[in-house]
């Protein structure tokens, strides 16, 4: 939409109120206050709220597009690791914001990324929560959760602007182990192909249990060694095959060793040993990351919590 009075570009979220019984969403007013609340150069900017009988929109600042539009439109080869390491890093500053104000994103994924025209910032958004994303304890049950389940989607955003030349995606389970249900770990097969010229997500499961066996083909299945409690978990199955973990040179080969350790910190399985976004803004992958703006900004948009 357009500002009649000074022409200016923005956002709108529309909000039904008539099929609501009790008046404007809690959800919207937690967005709202939110909002209000986080003013930060990677978070988006909420400039007006204007309430109708039947309706509420929320004015946002407008961005011409999303981090996961703009991977698709750039071949893999051509987005360069420098802009790569400036939007990750945007990204953690404004992740390490919200954290230090107790609010968790919950649904970080790159269509939640909005980039300037400028490519000088990421900002966050509400959209339905998306599994390729998700934490290995929220897939597994948990009903507590930190700060970390947003550090692992970080994770996995890294790894898919990172994902640039040939990549399959094989593997399998141990000798004797086998599926849920008693299904042979060998029934659920590894789809393998070139994921250079399409760029996919690391972990693109079409249900809970297939995110679940994606994240172990690539990770190894978690034990007690790796992640103390695992097994403890509501949706923990001692019959998962078990998988051993693959290097992150199969994974992300073109990515420099630094930038290999920290995305190993934040696919950590134990959400105790995660990086935090704070420490990971510390990491030595940032070392030669330029304090001025990047050629495009990278703005977080919606809370969930």
């Amino acid at each position: 939409a357009k500002n009649k009075e000074t022409g200016q570009l923005v956002a709108l979220k529309k909000i039904r109120l008539d099929l609501e019984t009790e008046g404007v969403p809690s959800t919207a007013i937690r967005e709202i206050s939110l909002l209000k609340e986080l003013k930060h150069p990677n978070i988006v900017r909420l400039l007006d709220v204007v309430h109708s009988e039947k309706k509420l929109y929320l004015v946002f600042e407008f961005l011409s597009q999303d981090l996961k539009k703009y991977m698709d439109s750039t071949p893999a080869s051509e987005l360069p690791l420098h802009l790569v390491k400036s939007y990750l890093f945007q990204l953690l500053q404004g992740v390490n914001f919200c954290h230090s104000h107790r609010v968790i994103h919950r649904d970080l994924k790159p269509q939640n990324l909005l980039i300037t025209t400028l490519n000088d910032a990421v900002f966050l958004s509400p959209q339905v929560v998306t599994l390729w994303y998700r934490a290995p304890e929220i897939l597994l049950g948990s009903r507590f959760y930190s700060t970390a389940v947003d550090v692992w989607s970080i994770g996995c955003i890294f790894a898919e602007m990172v994902e640039r030349g040939p990549h399959m995606a094989t593997g399998r389970p141990q000798a004797g182990s086998s599926g849920v249900g008693g299904r042979r770990g060998s029934d659920y097969p590894i789809r393998s192909g070139l994921r250079g010229v399409t760029r996919k997500a690391l972990f693109p499961g079409d249900s809970e249990i297939d995110q679940l066996f994606r994240i172990f083909r690539t990770l190894g299945t978690p034990s007690e060694a790796m992640w103390p409690g695992v097994t403890q978990l509501p949706d923990y199955k001692g019959s998962f095959p078990k998988w051993t973990r693959k290097g992150l040179e199969e994974i992300v080969p073109h990515l420099e060793p630094e930038g290999k350790d920290l995305l190993m910190q934040l696919l950590q399985y134990d959400p105790s040993r995660r990086i935090s976004a704070k420490a990971a803004l510390a990491h030595p992958y940032f070392s030669s990351t330029e304090t001025s703006p990047a050629p495009r900004q990278c703005v977080l948009e919606g809370f969930c919590r």
